[in-house]
Parts: structure tokens; sequence; C-alpha cells
């Protein structure tokens, strides 16, 4: 699939990234992305009363209708009380304000930080969705079991997800290889 996108394994590669981003809105993209693991439409959609104050964030999901609770870790609750405007300004507004940036803004945004961050050719393609990948990851390398990530990403099966966060059968079988009896 030409198109697929990655996850951001390396924390280094990840802070790369971010402090390539301009601090704001575009930082805060790949920040909530990674935290939330929400799909672009919905992360986009975020207004700034939806997480000022808040510790949680209760949404329905555009694409499958489920309503999903996301409870804020204190890094996240930190930077959700410095977004400024009013309540209904979107987080990720546009140059406009009226309504919030486009999936291909989002997507123009964080390529051009992996490439002035000189991490595009190592990561490969990146894309909106590598915000929910990256977060699909960090929580597979918490030690989060992987049925509770299927469940969390709405997956139907351990082996799609496995394959979504990008877990290869190499990094299967190192695992094995490391066990120590």
């Amino acid at each position: 699939m030409a198109n697929e996108v990655n996850p951001i394994k390396s924390k280094r590669d990840f802070n790369k990234l971010k402090n390539a981003l301009k601090p704001g809105r575009d930082r805060l993209l790949l920040q909530l992305g990674t935290a939330f693991g929400l799909r672009i439409s919905d992360l986009l959609s975020l207004k700034v009363g939806d997480l000022r104050g808040q510790t949680s964030l209760k949404i329905t999901e555009a694409k499958r209708g489920k309503t999903r609770v996301i409870t804020f870790s204190a890094s996240v609750i930190k930077l959700v009380n410095e977004l400024s405007g009013a309540d209904d300004d979107y987080v990720f507004a546009s140059r406009k304000g009226a309504k919030p940036i486009s999936r291909v803004q989002a997507y123009r945004i964080l390529n051009e930080a992996a490439e002035r961050a000189e991490i595009a050719k190592k990561i490969g393609n990146i894309g909106t969705h590598t915000l929910r990948k990256t977060f699909g990851y960090r929580l597979y390398e918490m030690n989060i079991a992987v049925d509770r990530i299927m469940a969390i990403l709405g997956h139907s099966s351990e082996k799609d997800t496995l394959k979504y966060i990008g877990i290869t059968a190499d990094e299967i079988s190192d695992a094995y290889e490391s066990i120590a009896i």
C-alpha cells in the first residue's frame, strides 16, 4: 500500500519532530494527536472549551459512532490549560479561525516538520494517521495488553492491531529471543 504511514517509534525522532513544529497549534497537533489517538477528523473538530479546564474528553467518534472517554495525563492537562481563545474556537483553527485546518493542511504541517527535523527518510511515510499509530505504539511500549490497545483503537483483531502499530515479525522474534530462562 503506497500511502500507508508509520508510527514514530523512536522518542528521539518524536522530539525532533516536536521541536521542528511551530509552538502553538502545529506542535499541539502532534502532542494531542499522539496523546489522544483519535482519527484526524475527530481531532480537528475539537474546540478549546472541550479541553481547557477539563481532565477528560467525552467524544463520539465520527467514523464508528462510538462514544469514547479519554482521561488526560498530567502533561495533557498542562497543555490544555494553556489554550487561549474562546471556548467555541477550534483548537486547530485555520488562519481565518472560523473553521479548523483541513486534513490536507494537517498532513502538510507534519510532513514539512519531518523534513526540517531530518527524520522523514528514516521513518518513511508520515501522515495524519501517524499520530494515531504512534499513540498505539506508545501504549504497546508501556506494556498495555494488545487486546486492550485493540479495544481502544476499535480494531477487530490483535493481528491487525500489531500490524497497525508497526510491530513486525522481526520485533516479535527479537522479543522471544531476549527471554533468558
